[in-house]
């Protein structure tokens, strides 16, 4: 009996512990892969985009040609909230060098639940935005934005699948059009990583 219970024991540690292994290498395998990825030209032009304002006019991307864009999907309960006053600031001092566009967007704990009007006032009392606002929109699922089926979908922009993954993510586009870059709620937008790439 103990000669077969040993060898079981054996076998069953061996198979977990080349399960873990092979597991293991999976994920070591996508950060490398990830960070290896060649961009590609984009498919579809980013300047044939066109979202309707938060005051409900439609704008045209090509407003933005020669600038970098920054678009972050925005909320007015989230923990991120405070990002609203680094987003000013970043267009007060880079203005001139890059668009910050905020879309309002009730994606994640139903944090945006107010009406456009709502949060354009909130927006203004609250932090002076001045940066142009959009309407409510929808980042994921079946009634993605335009907007975010370019930015999420790497046939369109070259090269990023990423989704938003909570409030206050952004996506960086160079002045030519093209993606760049995509950056977590956690990464303020006055950051380095942002503040060196304009």
């Amino acid at each position: 009996m103990i000669k077969i219970f040993i060898p079981f024991q054996y076998l069953l540690l061996t198979v977990v512990g080349f399960s873990l292994l092979i597991l293991l290498s999976g994920f070591s395998y996508k950060k490398v892969t990830k960070k290896t990825d060649k961009k590609t030209p984009s498919s579809a032009n980013f300047y044939d985009l066109k979202a309707i304002s938060i005051d409900g006019q439609e704008v045209s991307f090509e407003k933005y040609k020669g600038k970098k864009v920054l678009i972050v999907n925005v909320a007015t309960k989230c923990g991120y909230t405070y990002q609203y006053e680094g987003m000013q600031k970043l267009n007060d001092l880079y203005g001139n060098k890059v668009a910050v566009l905020g879309f309002p967007a009730n994606d994640f704990l139903y944090q945006e639940r107010g009406s456009n009007e709502e949060i354009a006032e909130f927006c203004e009392t609250v932090f002076g935005v001045t940066f142009d606002m959009f309407e409510k929109i929808t980042t994921k699922g079946r009634k993605q934005s335009p907007v975010y089926t370019w930015l999420s979908d790497s046939s369109l922009n070259g090269w990023n699948d990423q989704k938003p993954t909570w409030n206050f993510c952004k996506y960086l586009i160079d002045e030519n059009g093209e993606l760049i870059a995509f950056f977590d709620s956690k990464v303020k937008p006055l950051s380095k990583e942002i503040t060196s790439q304009l």
